[in-house]
Parts: structure tokens; C-alpha cells; sequence
């Protein structure tokens, strides 16, 4: 493995190429440093304590801003609460009994409103605190481009449309992240952020009982705490990473050379198919995985953003203003 040193210089290369090709121009790495120098650490301190209570924490965060940049954009329209006149995404299916870690968003708000208010927005807050929980456990850091404002509207049935669910094989996977302005090498790294957090029973539960390209011994395991009738231990836990499921690491990918990826969308990219090659390169060098994951990572920020005099800058991130 190269030195931190010179990782992170790798990193901070990237990340400056990417920035300077954005064609979102608005979006700027030091968008507050005037406005609200100090945003960085109130978030940071916010998520640090949350994943310290509980680890899986930093993996909710994380998969709350890739469900937000698949629907409509970057735009916090993920958080936004269902009322009597509004339908939101929280209800989607991809999203519901799934997606967690709406308290520590209001926390992460409320602890910037002290010290900015009507300033950062939610869509920020998001992305900001994604590199945070990649970082803490352990994962890639990254120079977070900032300037999303929040969206007023939301779209459930995007979202069920476009959020791959964990039955999709690898060219649904390829179309669905294509649609985002993501290239497979990009969805193979991005989905290596089930190196941490957990899934319920029912989404793996077919894989368990019904697939063939698994090992034995894994399934076993899993089916110990998953049973084989549907409606029965359907939101039972189980980690995405068997080996280091609170640790962002490339074990991930290790996972799927030796068949143990617990999701049927996560196998497919180590099943002779063109995403084989990736996967074994990521196995032995996880530098490169680092690098290509916070790339992808910056490249789904720039995912069609309202900025400049779009949307609104939130006070609370569960409702318009």
C-alpha cells in the first residue's frame, strides 16, 4: 500500500481535476468559507458523535446521499416529511423501512443554524456528512464541493424508478448509474460502500435460499438469522461486509471473489461479467479503490444541483419553508 502521504496526494489530485471539469461552476470547495467558515466542524463533531453511539450510523448517512442524488438531483429532497398535501421520497420503496438517520441530519441542522442561519443548506449538509462517515471509519477523505440549494418539491415515483433495488443485475446496475452521469467503473467503486452498514432479511433473503454463485458456509450463516418464509425476520440485520462491516475498507470486494456478497446486486459484479476485472483489481490494491470511490463520490455530487437563485436554503431539512 502507497504511504498516506502519498495517497492523499493522489486523492487531492483527483479531486482538483474534478473540480476544475465540473461543468456546475457554482459548486466550490470554500463556497463558505466566508459565509460560514465553520461549517465543516460543527458537522464533523455532530457525525463523529453519532457513529461513536452506534457504528452503522456512518453507513445510513452515507446511503442517504446517494438515494438524495438519484432522484432529481443533489437536492435534499430525501429528507422532506410527508404531510396531508405533500408526498415525499421516504415512502418510496427503495426508502421505506430503510433509509435512517433523519435525527442526525436535524441535529447536524440545528447545530448549523446556531452559528449560520439560513445559510448551508440540507443538500450540502448531506454530502458533507457522507465524506465525514467515510472518513471517520477509516475510508477516503475528499475536498467536498459545495452551493446546493434545497429542493422545494419531491418525486416518490422517481424514486422508485430510479434507485436500482438489490435484485438488479449488472446491466440494470450500468443503466441505472449511466442515467446519473456515472460510468460503470464508477458504480463498481461507488458500490463499494457496502464495505460498511447492514441489510435487512428481505433483501437477501432469495439470494440465501435460491442462488447457486454462493459459498455454502455464508449462506448457512445467513440463513440462521433470515428465515426462508417471507414475512418472518423480514427486517432481521445482517452486515454487508462479513469480514470488517464497521470499518471502510476493501474487504467489500474480497467478499465477492470468494461469493460471499450478501446482496444479488452486489454479486453480479464478480460473476463473469465485465465488471470482473474491477473487482480483482480493488481486491489487491485498495488504494486505487480509495482514489476511484472518492472521484465517483465527487462526480455524484455534481448531480444536477439547484444553485444560484434555485430552491431555497432550508431552516428545517423535513419541510419547505
Amino acid at each position: 500500500m502507497a504511504s498516506s502521504t502519498t495517497f492523499m496526494a493522489i486523492v487531492t489530485i483527483t479531486v482538483l481535476a474534478l473540480c476544475f471539469g465540473s461543468s456546475y461552476a457554482q459548486l466550490s470547495t470554500t463556497y463558505y468559507s466566508k459565509s460560514c467558515p465553520n461549517v465543516f466542524k460543527a458537522i464533523r463533531s455532530v457525525v463523529q458523535s453519532a457513529i461513536s453511539n452506534e457504528p452503522r450510523m456512518g453507513a445510513s448517512l452515507l446511503r442517504l446521499h446517494f438515494h438524495d442524488c438519484f432522484v432529481n438531483g443533489c437536492d435534499g429532497s430525501i429528507l422532506l416529511d410527508d404531510t396531508s398535501s405533500f408526498t415525499g421520497e421516504k415512502n418510496a420503496v427503495p426508502n421505506r423501512n430503510s433509509v435512517r438517520g433523519f435525527n442526525v441530519v436535524d441535529d447536524i441542522k440545528s447545530a448549523v443554524e446556531k452559528l449560520c442561519p439560513k445559510v448551508v443548506s440540507c443538500a450540502d449538509i448531506l454530502a458533507i456528512a457522507a465524506r465525514d462517515s467515510v472518513a471517520i471509519l477509516e475510508g477516503p477523505t475528499w475536498n467536498v464541493k459545495l452551493g446546493r440549494r434545497d429542493a422545494r418539491n419531491a418525486s416518490q415515483g422517481t424514486a422508485d424508478s430510479n434507485i436500482p433495488p438489490p435484485t438488479s443485475n449488472l446491466t440494470n446496475l450500468i443503466s441505472s448509474f449511466r442515467a446519473q452521469g456515472l460510468s460503470a467503473k464508477d458504480m463498481v467503486a461507488l458500490s463499494g460502500s457496502h464495505t460498511i452498514g447492514k441489510a435487512r432479511c428481505t433483501t437477501f433473503r432469495p439470494r440465501i435460499y435460491n442462488e447457486t454463485n454462493i459459498d455454502k458456509s455464508f449462506a448457512k450463516t445467513r440463513q440462521e438469522n433470515c428465515p426462508k418464509k417471507t414475512g418472518s425476520g423480514d427486517n432481521n440485520l445482517a452486515p454487508l461486509d462479513v469480514q470488517t462491516p464497521t470499518s471502510f475498507d476493501n474487504n467489500y470486494y474480497k467478499n465477492l471473489i470468494n461469493l460471499k456478497g450478501l446482496l444479488h446486486s452486489d454479486q453480479v459484479l464478480f460473476n463473469g461479467g465485465s465488471a470482473d476485472a474491477q473487482v480483482k483489481k480493488y481486491t489487491y490494491s485498495p488504494d486505487t479503490f480509495f482514489v476511484d470511490f472518492a472521484a465517483a463520490m465527487i462526480k455524484m455530487g455534481d448531480n444536477k444541483p439547484l444553485t444560484g437563485s434555485e430552491g431555497e436554503i432550508r431552516k428545517k431539512c423535513r419541510m419547505v419553508n
